[in-house]
């Protein structure tokens, strides 16, 4: 008989290649052991309400006036809801003539753009156009549009950060690039390398790969680090003179857990730099609703922003945006009411504002702040895993991820290879038949060869904390005595 097309042996070879580690086997075995009745604790992935954080009152209130626009005709409407809320909605809806069931621009509605916009220019300093600036579903679709733009066949290369968020490694495969890998150094606190950087990309052409762009994520994921703007300029500098595009990821920059390194946009050090590169070096910026201290993931809200790109290239990006119609109209109201939130003297500002960041303003307020939370959290975490025995972790500073070192001895690695497991697949799959904590293996990020590693979020709620870490310990320590682990380092 005849293969018929969707056979498997007859697919897309790109989407065979594909490999996507965060809902990989460790997911999956979770899936089945919570069906089966077994706790599980999904640290897995960065999704902060599935870990039991609150959504913030205000924009899910004006999304829901949005939603049932019936509402606002209700005579009673100002008791349940406050007016701030109600005049938000209805300024939403005024630039969605048709509703939320409707379709928008293609690239987001005109005048959420225009607050994207105003928001950029306040962080960065400098004019944004709403025009370079396009609504995406979440921002995972703004890095696909862009990586399929970008890449034209499979000698096109991608730098990419290793350890990296493996939606780069599975967009790159899907599209028919190659990723050209670049190490970021642990023992830096996940530095960067120039000098192994420029062998990356020398070994590459070597290969006959035309590196084409770069892939930075800051603050980083799985690894945590935050770059200083003298990296940030190196960065740049770099892409000026080997002709990359530069693909800043910065979806995490509202988690922040220290204050040596706050959070500086790739954008705003390219225009400190001035000409020639503020007027050259091809730049795509990507932001999200889903982290921070919003973590609406499920909304499905994102932007990517334009810098020097020509206008050419800018229509074809609309044209390919258009095949979709319209990014989904709720994730866009989210995205306007993350940049454009409610401001002093509005009249749910100081509830906002103790559920963002700890402001008591009145004594009714006692919502825990969500980022000094995260900040508690990441320290939590990372000497949780400090104290364990042949575990060792940088500090998290950005992002949601804790990424510790697992020194795995020697036995434990040649028990993975009976099984048919990556070692820190082994571990993994320990880990959370014992304890039910589900984390992602190091080997879905790439890493080093010979380390192993493993991504756990700092997510689950603060007073849980103590219990998972207590219950990592001592599944790590007789694992350890199991395999007769040698002392830690």
């Amino acid at each position: 008989m005849a293969r018929k097309p969707l056979d498997y042996e007859e697919l897309n070879e790109n989407v065979k290649k594909v490999q996507y580690a965060v809902r990989g086997e460790l997911y999956l075995r979770a899936s089945e052991l919570q069906k089966e009745g077994k706790k599980i604790i999904f640290t897995n992935v960065g999704n902060p309400h599935a870990l039991g954080q609150k959504p913030l009152t205000f924009p899910r209130q004006v999304v829901a006036l949005c939603q049932a626009p019936f509402l606002l005709d209700d005579p009673n409407v100002g008791l349940i809801f406050p007016a701030d809320a109600i005049a938000r909605a209805k300024h939403y809806l005024a630039m969605a003539p048709g509703g939320l069931g409707a379709y928008s621009d293609s690239r987001g509605i005109p005048g959420v753009r225009k607050e994207v916009a105003d928001f950029i220019q306040k962080r960065d300093g400098y004019p944004s156009d709403p025009e370079l600036i396009y609504l995406t579903d979440g921002a995972s679709k703004g890095v696909m549009q862009i990586l399929n733009t970008i890449i034209r066949n499979e000698r096109d290369g991608i730098l990419v950060p290793v350890p990296q968020y493996p939606l780069y490694s599975a967009a790159i495969s899907l599209f028919g690039g190659a990723l050209v890998p670049y190490y970021l150094e642990e023992e830096a606190n996940w530095g960067l390398d120039f000098v192994n950087i420029r062998q990356s990309v020398a070994e590459a052409r070597s290969k006959g790969i035309t590196v084409r762009a770069m892939v930075i994520i800051n603050p980083g994921n799985p690894t945590g680090q935050c770059l200083s703007e003298a990296t940030i300029k190196e960065l740049l500098q770099f892409c000026y003179h080997e002709n990359l595009v530069l693909l800043a990821d910065e979806v995490y920059q509202q988690n922040i857990y220290q204050d040596e390194r706050p959070f500086i946009s790739a954008r705003k050090v390219l225009f400190d730099m001035g000409p020639p590169l503020s007027r050259e070096v091809q730049l795509v910026s990507f932001h999200t609703v889903s982290k921070g201290y919003w973590g609406e993931c499920g909304q499905r809200g994102g932007y990517f922003e334009m810098t020097n790109l020509p206008p050419k290239t800018v229509d074809e990006i609309y044209k390919v945006a258009s095949i979709a119609l319209s990014p989904n109209v709720p994730g866009q109201i989210f995205m306007g009411l993350m940049v454009n939130p409610p401001k002093p003297g509005d009249i749910s500002y100081l509830k906002f504002a103790a559920e963002r960041l700890s402001i008591p303003p009145l004594k009714l307020l006692t919502v825990k702040s969500i980022l000094e939370s995260l900040r508690k959290r990441a320290h939590m975490m990372t000497d949780g895993f400090n104290s364990c025995r042949n575990v060792v972790c940088n500090f998290t500073e950005g992002a949601m991820y804790s990424f510790p070192q697992i020194r795995l001895p020697p036995r434990a690695i040649e028990a993975a290879k009976r099984a048919g497991k990556a070692p820190d697949v082994f571990y993994c799959l320990k880990l959370l038949e014992a304890t039910g904590i589900s984390t992602v293996p190091g080997s879905g990020f790439g890493q080093k060869e010979g380390v192993f590693h493993l991504r756990t979020t700092i997510l689950p709620a603060e007073e849980d904390f103590p219990a998972i870490m207590s219950s990592f310990k001592n599944f790590n320590d007789s694992f350890m005595q199991q395999y007769e682990g040698y002392s830690r380092m």
